[in-house]
């Protein structure tokens, strides 16, 4: 049985990144099984639905049931980060951001904000999208790439927002080499002048792309960066770990 399921899971995966679909000649060499246990294993996940033709000839692709349990997925790990991100704007007293990828923005989808303690606060729309490369979720999330990855993201000119804005591929990949070696991002003032954030990325098990950012005016940032940062990465630990079960 865990035999059979770990070869659904490689073929599964074998067809991720492949809308267009894949013949079974083409899955069977990819995942090294005979063609004939991939035709039948191919059947057996289409009666789920978890795959699917491709065209009404040929070729397979993920199925919608897939799709489904990767929305399920995600709905469960935003409810599971909301608590900690409570927990953590109470810890630094500032608003504090869940966000994602999508392409080559950053996607703000859950977010804790004060009520009464500062007048002054950085808060963005939930559903609001930024630049990956001027912002601390999103300079955490770039710094989690792939070299080609994050090439392709660089390539052409980087709009500038502020004039710390770095608008130099080079410079930002200097700035992603720092960012990996220390765990998380800092954002001087480089989207919007007055704003200033750190963030990180979380790594799940469910490859969504997610950061967690702490975002404040740059009157209370500075002189609490590093105490913001390590609370960020104290609350990063407790989300991954919880997410480890």
């Amino acid at each position: 049985m865990i035999q059979i399921l770990h070869r659904a899971a490689i073929i599964l995966q074998s067809l991720e990144g492949h809308p267009e679909g894949r013949s079974l000649a083409e899955i069977a060499n990819e995942v090294g099984l005979p063609r004939s246990t991939v035709h039948r294993i191919v059947k057996s996940l289409q009666e789920d639905h978890l795959i699917s033709s491709a065209t009404p000839t040929a070729g397979f692709r993920l199925g919608p049931a897939v799709m489904r349990l990767a929305s399920l997925s995600n709905q469960w790990f935003t409810t599971l980060v909301h608590e900690h991100l409570r927990e953590l704007s109470r810890v630094v007293d500032e608003t504090v951001d869940l966000s994602v990828r999508s392409g080559n923005v950053v996607l703000f989808i859950d977010q804790i904000t004060l009520t009464v303690t500062h007048r002054l606060q950085a808060v963005s729309r939930i559903g609001a999208s930024f630049p990956l490369h001027c912002t601390a979720p999103g300079k955490a999330l770039l710094a989690d790439l792939p070299p080609d990855e994050l090439n392709d993201l660089l390539i052409g000119p980087l709009e500038r927002f502020t004039p710390n804005t770095m608008t130099r591929s080079a410079d930002l990949i200097a700035d992603v080499k720092s960012i990996r070696a220390r765990g998380f991002a800092v954002d001087r003032e480089e989207h919007h002048l007055g704003i200033c954030a750190v963030g990180t990325a979380i790594h799940n098990p469910f490859g969504l792309a997610a950061a967690l950012s702490i975002p404040a005016p740059i009157s209370r940032f500075d002189g609490r960066a590093d105490e913001l940062a390590e609370a960020l990465m104290a609350a990063r630990a407790s989300i991954e770990a919880a997410i480890a079960g």
